[in-house]
């Protein structure tokens, strides 16, 4: 289950608030209402959404993005929109109509929060110069991100590539004998390679590749931090249980539950995610 990250961009002497989940980025309504209104956000969201070019907006927004938005609904609180009695809160919105481009709840991530697109154009109706600055700065955040998790994934893939030297070096002392040729002992390296594979992520290089025709490269270019991290591991512990002249059979299990049980707890440590964000 993923887990949602949040992160804090200031804009023009105002916090502003950004959720991530399942790589989708969502943005405080609330905190952008305070830089017109820091006493009464709510009033200012209710405001924008009694606009009918706003409602006409989130409509189109949700037409695209969620099948299960109710059309029938919409078209009635359309009819009301321009009217002095028209009122519409966020949930009211939401209950409505089914809307997922907009929510609103209490609680840790307390608020009403919009899809980055609509948190977007209500900024650019609370004010055109804050939109910019906010544009600015979540592009500035997302690139940090981008950044850390590069630098964090090229190290694991260094310290993978750095402990494979290990791993073939021990294969070649070991499990090839002196008279074999270039091919025969590549053949040795796959298979222990494979093994790996199997033993991290379930299945051999060559299964990967035909059940992912459309992918380049390697499952390992595909693979998490926390995999990575655990292949450096295993590589090492190989070329460990190979001195020790245990049969692949026996290795490959040893492995496999070894990396179950790193998995496990890399998941769950908050020292990576903390990398992460």
């Amino acid at each position: 289950m993923s887990k949602t990250t949040k992160s804090t961009i200031e804009v023009q002497g105002s916090s502003v608030t950004v959720l991530s989940h399942n790589q989708q980025d969502s943005i405080c309504l609330t905190d952008i209402a305070k830089f017109k209104n820091p006493d009464h956000p709510d009033d200012v969201i209710r405001n924008w959404l009694r606009s009918r070019s706003t409602v006409e907006f989130l409509g189109l927004w949700e037409r695209l993005n969620n099948p299960s938005f109710n059309p029938v609904e919409f078209d009635g609180i359309k009819i009301q929109t321009g009217l002095n009695s028209f009122v519409l809160t966020p949930k009211q919105w939401i209950e409505k109509t089914g809307a997922v481009g907009i929510t609103s709840s209490a609680g840790r991530y307390g608020g009403t929060f919009a899809h980055k697109d609509i948190a977007f154009e209500f900024a650019s109706w609370v004010s055109v110069e804050f939109k910019l600055y906010l544009i600015k700065e979540f592009q500035r955040l997302k690139e940090d991100e981008s950044h850390r998790l590069s630098l964090a994934w090229n190290l694991n893939r260094t310290l993978s590539k750095l402990n494979y030297r290990i791993h073939t070096d021990a294969i070649k002392t070991h499990l090839i004998p002196a008279a074999v040729t270039s091919s025969q002992a590549a053949i040795t390296y796959a298979s222990e390679a494979d093994m790996l594979n199997v033993a991290l992520f379930g299945h051999t290089a060559k299964q990967w590749r035909d059940a992912s025709p459309k992918l380049e490269g390697n499952m390992r270019d595909y693979a998490t931090i926390e995999q990575l991290l655990v292949l450096a591991n295993i590589e090492g512990m190989n070329a460990e249980l190979i001195h020790m002249k245990l049969t692949q059979g026996d290795r490959l299990k040893r492995l496999n539950a070894i990396a179950i049980r790193q998995m496990q707890v890399l998941t769950a440590a908050p020292a990576l995610k903390q990398l992460k964000e």
